[in-house]
Parts: structure tokens; C-alpha cells; sequence
């Protein structure tokens, strides 16, 4: 059998429904008791008032006749004084304009009464003990007191007037309980169903996206916590489609880059074998050329790899950089002479930097390369240096050929590089410049490529100072 699991929707609809379930239940307790308990003190309230106004009728009736024997068992007299009691309020109400006043007590008693003299015996009431606890108004003349009205307390409701009142208001409660629940039942479900929907959006677009397909997107409906969340799943998800693109870009570019020599080793094999040519030193070279192209190739995909994963071992110390770059510099100056290219340097006495000095000895030995592999013969590379408050710049900026904005944009990429015939023997394998930027990234700086003032291509390095050491400015 099937159990019944609510979601998320349902979950929140039941919750915003018993919330307002109690919410209307507790209101309508509390308007119960307030109505009830003000209803008992307007009827305390009646009371005392007819209590003052008999005592004050009988008091002028006892001056009247002296003593209490007209009223002894003459229980009329007193229920006339009530009726005219009556007849001046309907009076007072049919000439007032606006009805009688508020605290004005309504007709009849709502509690049993009795009338005693001074010496406490009952000259009008029931036969049931006068309840200690009573209201009790004196009857004075003259200073005297000669007697009392005594009413029993009012702790609930008697007259029936009362109580089918106090029914009638119960049961108008409970109907608009029961008609606010209703209100609130079909206000709650869309507004579940509502606040919910980006969250289904969610869900869907994850379910899609654990199962592949990394092209899929969800509205980002507003700038609160939901669409904040939308907009980092798209971003996850752009990223994730960005890394599987460059996966297969980079499994196909590897499977083209290993393509070539092993074809051309094959085939320098297969002459040989077949006699088609001699087993030479001519023939040994051009193989060890083609084993020295993939070795190159595995190098650096090696050096890639240990670099993306952040395994390459740094020891930093405070280095002066300046110096660095020359050494660096006067090792290629006599490749660069022998291709009629010019090699200058503009740069500061010295900037101190915290860097591992062989790998920024590669980094300038990659970027020294391939600005030697793509600069035409008699064109020139100027390596530039400006030092900043917190930073220096090196600009590794050389001449003809240039590149395209979309070429340069690309030029930091995997594999990529920018003659069309990806011949290796100018283009190598391009991963320089991918290895260069994963460097200057473990170093706390950055690599940026752009057009060159003499119409090649321009490397900026952007490294952090080292702030401690006095070659910092």
C-alpha cells in the first residue's frame, strides 16, 4: 500500500492554514471572554444604579410614613416603584433625541433582591438567604440608617433574555470563525502554490542538471533569497557547461596534437622497415625530433595539470624580480640576435616580490619564447616595468605579426594558437601561456594580453610587492 507523502506545497499550505486555523480560534476566545466579562459588568453596573435609585425611592417613603409597616408583605409597592422606574426611562428615551444615555441599566432586575430594615429582617425579597457577598445600598433618613437594599451578586447570566443573547452573539462567532477559515483556505493555497514556484523551478532545473544537461536555465524572478539562489544556479550551471565544452575541446585538441607526430613517426618507421629509406643518423634525427615534440607535448601537459591542481611545489622567498628578468633576458639575447630581432628592457633598479624563483624563471622563459616563436625576423620585444604603491607590471610587448580582438581574446586558452596551419614548428603546443597564467595566479597576481604598441602582442604581469621588504615602494 502506498503511503501518502505531502510536499513541500502541500507542507507549506497546511502550515500557513493551521497558523491562521489558530490564530481565528484564539481571537475568538478572546473577543468570548472580553464580551462576556463586559456583559456581567454592565449588568453589575445596572444593578447597582436601581440599587441607588430604590434605595433613594424608599427613603423618601419611609420619611413619608414613618416607619416600614406599608411595606411589609406589601411586595406591590415595591415592584411600582420598579415599573415607574420603567416608565421614566422609556420616557427619558422617547424624549431624548439620541436614546438614553450608555451606562443607563437596563429594565428589569438581572439578579434576585431583597429590601431589610435596621434590624436586618427581610420586609421584601425571595426566602432564600441573603447572600453575604451582596451589593448592598443603605436606606438613610435623616442621617439614619434604617435599612437596606441588598442584591445577590452576578457571577453569570439568568434571564433568559440574557442568555439567548449571549447564544445568539456565541453563535454569529463561530460563523465568521467558520467563514474566515473558509476565506483563509482559499487565500492560503494559491499563496503556497506561489511563494513555492521559483522553488519547483529549482528543483526541475537540478534534477535536469544532474542528469546532464548543463543548458539548463531558470527564471530569476526577484532580488530576494529565491532569486539570488536562481541566478547562482544559472551561474553553476553556465559553468558547468563551460567546463564540458572545454573537456572535449581539450580531449580533441590533445588527440590532434599527439595525431601528427606519431603519424609522422609511423611513417618515417614504416619507410625505413620497407627499405624505402636507410637506417642513417639523418633518419635517427628527424625521429628523435618528432619523440623530442611529444616529450615537449607531455611536459607540458604535465606542467598544466600539476598547475591547475595547485600541486606544484612553491618555495617563496623574497626575491628582487627586476633581476630575475635580466638573467632571464640575457639568456635568450643571442637567439633573439641570431634572428635579427632587438631585445630592450625598461626597468626599475629593483622590486622586491614573495615568489618561488623557478617558477617565475619558467613564467618569463615561456613568455621570452613564445615572443621569439611569433615575432617576424627584424621586429623587436620590449619588456617594460611600473611599480605602483601595492604592485608591479611587467609588459612583455613585441612587433608584427598582431592578432585579432577575438584572437586576443582566446590567446590565454588551451591549445590555442593563432596561424591556421597550427604548424609546430612556430606554434608549439600552446600551453604556454595557459601555464604562465596559472603561475602568475599562484604568485597572487594577474595576466592579461592586449595590443601591442608596435603592432604585435602585449603580455601584462601584474604581481603584488612585497610590502615588508625595502625594495617596495
Amino acid at each position: 500500500m502506498k503511503v501518502w507523502r505531502p510536499g513541500i506545497t502541500a507542507k507549506l499550505f497546511l502550515a500557513i492554514f493551521a497558523t491562521c486555523i489558530v490564530l481565528l480560534i484564539s481571537m475568538h476566545w478572546a473577543v468570548r471572554l472580553s464580551f462576556e466579562h463586559g456583559f456581567i459588568d454592565y449588568i453589575k453596573r445596572g444593578n447597582e444604579q436601581r440599587l441607588q435609585m430604590l434605595s433613594d425611592a424608599l427613603s423618601e417613603q419611609y420619611e413619608t410614613h414613618g416607619n416600614w409597616r406599608f411595606l411589609r408583605g406589601n411586595d406591590r409597592f415595591v415592584f411600582q416603584i420598579l415599573r415607574s422606574f420603567e416608565h421614566d426611562t422609556a420616557d427619558d428615551k422617547r424624549g431624548a433625541p439620541g436614546g438614553p444615555p450608555p451606562d443607563m441599566p437596563p429594565h428589569g432586575w438581572r439578579t434576585q433582591f431583597w429590601v431589610v430594615d435596621q434590624n436586618a429582617n427581610v420586609l421584601v425579597g425571595p426566602r432564600a438567604p441573603i447572600p453575604p457577598d451582596g451589593s448592598r445600598r443603605s436606606i438613610v433618613v435623616n442621617g439614619i440608617t434604617v435599612g437596606a437594599v441588598i442584591a445577590s451578586p452576578v457571577e453569570r447570566l439568568t434571564r433568559n433574555t440574557d442568555i439567548n443573547f449571549d447564544r445568539q452573539q456565541r453563535r454569529t462567532s463561530w460563523l465568521i470563525v467558520g467563514l474566515a477559515t473558509l476565506l483563509a483556505a482559499l487565500a492560503t493555497f494559491p499563496l503556497a502554490r506561489g511563494l513555492l514556484a521559483p522553488v519547483k523551478r529549482l528543483v526541475e532545473g537540478t534534477h535536469r542538471l544532474a542528469a546532464g544537461d548543463f543548458s539548463t536555465r531558470v527564471t530569476a524572478p526577484g532580488a530576494d533569497e529565491l532569486g539570488r539562489l536562481a541566478q547562482d544556479f544559472n551561474q553553476l550551471a553556465s559553468t558547468l557547461e563551460r567546463n564540458q565544452q572545454m573537456r572535449r575541446d581539450f580531449m580533441a585538441d590533445i588527440s590532434h596534437e599527439l595525431r601528427t607526430p606519431l603519424a609522422v613517426l609511423r611513417g618515417e618507421l614504416e619507410a625505413i622497415q620497407d627499405g624505402v629509406r636507410k637506417f642513417t643518423p639523418e633518419s635517427v634525427a628527424s625521429l628523435q625530433a618528432e619523440v623530442g615534440t611529444l616529450t615537449k607535448l607531455v611536459d607540458d601537459l604535465h606542467q598544466l595539470s600539476m598547475s591547475d591542481e595547485g600541486a606544484l611545489a612553491y618555495q617563496k622567498e623574497p626575491l628582487d624580480l627586476i633581476s630575475l628578468l635580466e638573467m632571464a633576458a640575457g639568456v635568450f639575447r643571442e637567439r633573439f640576435a641570431s634572428r635579427g630581432l632587438n631585445l630592450s628592457l625598461k626597468l626599475p633598479e629593483e622590486a622586491v616580490v614573495f615568489g618561488d624563483r623557478d617558477r617565475l624563471m619558467q613564467l618569463f622563459n615561456n613568455l621570452l619564447e613564445n615572443s621569439l616563436r611569433y615575432t617576424d625576423a627584424g621586429g623587436m620585444l620590449q619588456i617594460s616595468a611600473e611599480k605602483s604603491l601595492h604592485n608591479i607590471t611587467l609588459a612583455f610587448a613585441d612587433s608584427a605579426p598582431g592578432v585579432s580582438d577575438e584572437q586576443l581574446e582566446m590567446l590565454c586558452e588551451r591549445f590555442y594558437r593563432t596561424e591556421g596551419s597550427r604548424n609546430r614548428a612556430s606554434g608549439g603546443s600552446g600551453l604556454g601561456l595557459a601555464i604562465c597564467v596559472n603561475i602568475v595566479a599562484a604568485h597572487g597576481g594577474k595576466l592579461s594580453a592586449g595590443h601591442s604598441p608596435f603592432g604585435g602582442v602585449s603580455i601584462k604581469v601584474e604581481l603584488p610587492l612585497d610590502r615588508d621588504l625595502p625594495g617596495a615602494v
